[in-house]
């Protein structure tokens, strides 16, 4: 079902097309134009900077318990070792219950998860227990995973993709050793994962999840879902003489991938991020077949450094194009 017109962002474009239709009079359309564009409040920067600081501020705490064990490596017994972190964890974890679901609270269940991981490292190397690298970050994923379950804290769920996409590319190149196709399918599996993690989220947004309403996530995991499946397209398109299936159904993928992010910014009335991610990959992929075309078929290296730049030019001329009609179309401002 579409979102409700009254949930969309009163941007400038929007206010202006509801004066020209007349739905706004000059009066309260200067008035909704003023509150549009005004500077936010006092307690609306109170609670960004407290926010912001707060993230900053778990993060370097994290980096100073890895660089203080990283120093006293050698000083500090298995005990201490292990004692220490697992002080940490029950520590945070305990503020984590106490703050509950404010943002401090979430910080903590965050950087709780996050010792997990030290955690693990300092046992196998106090125990010498002989685990793959990947079984780490799989252990440290699953150790995590009811934590992030009910936390319902969009970061800490970012995490557990991390560590499940870092245990898959150890486990292939541990375990996976065998053919030279290997690595395009490594690629391919990344590219269905945080695919797949992409459209749930979109799909539990869409049913108005409260904590799902945020667009860094999505974006973030577009991202991570085309990057390799574009890689591939690329590896496709300039392998001549040893095209793989699963390289060309890459270009199927991207080519999905494409049309669900325009039905996406339709659907949500203006996603312009999403739509200038597709429109880079378009652009890699056609400069990138334009090249091959005048290299390998033409074998014209010399105009090819003429023609590929003029190319690239009026691809990305059309790109500013399109995405100025599709601002335009949604009401969406173009900062966004």
């Amino acid at each position: 079902m579409p979102k409700d017109f009254l949930d969309l962002e009163a941007t400038p474009e929007r206010l202006h097309a509801l004066a020209d239709a007349g739905i706004l009079s000059p009066d309260a359309y200067g008035r909704a134009l003023h509150l549009a564009v005004a500077t936010p409040s006092r307690p609306a920067w109170r609670a960004f900077l407290s926010t912001t600081l707060m993230a900053l501020g778990s993060l370097l705490v994290l980096a100073g318990v890895v660089y203080f064990f990283a120093f006293n490596w050698a000083e500090l017994g298995r005990f201490s070792k292990l004692g220490l972190i697992s002080l940490g964890i029950a520590g945070a974890a305990v503020g984590a219950w106490r703050l509950g679901e404010r943002p401090a609270g979430q910080f903590a269940l965050l950087a709780a998860a996050v010792l997990v991981g030290p955690l693990l490292a300092v046992y196998g190397q106090a125990y010498q227990t002989g685990a793959d690298p990947y079984e780490l970050f799989i252990g440290w994923g699953v150790l995590i995973l009811p934590w992030v379950a009910l936390a319902r804290f969009t970061p800490l769920w970012m995490l557990q993709l991390v560590l499940v996409n870092t245990g898959v590319i150890l486990f292939w190149g541990q375990r996976m050793n065998r053919g030279s196709w290997r690595e395009e399918l490594l690629a391919l599996v990344l590219g269905l994962l945080n695919g797949f993690a992409w459209a749930t989220y979109e799909h539990f947004a869409n049913q108005k999840v409260s904590w799902l309403q945020g667009r860094w996530m999505p974006r973030v995991l577009s991202l991570m879902s085309l990057t390799p499946l574009v890689g591939l397209g690329i590896l496709f398109i300039v392998s001549s003489h040893d095209r793989s299936l699963v390289s060309g159904l890459s270009l199927l993928l991207v080519l999905g991938g494409l049309v669900a992010i325009y039905a996406l910014h339709r659907h949500l009335h203006g996603e312009l991020f999403l739509l200038t991610v597709g429109a880079l990959c378009v652009i890699t992929l056609v400069t990138t077949a334009v090249g091959y075309f005048f290299i390998e078929v033409t074998h014209a290296e010399e105009l090819t450094l003429f023609i590929l730049p003029l190319v690239l030019i009026g691809e990305v001329g059309l790109a500013v194009y399109w995405l100025r009609h599709e601002s335009q179309a949604t009401g969406v401002s173009e900062e966004t």
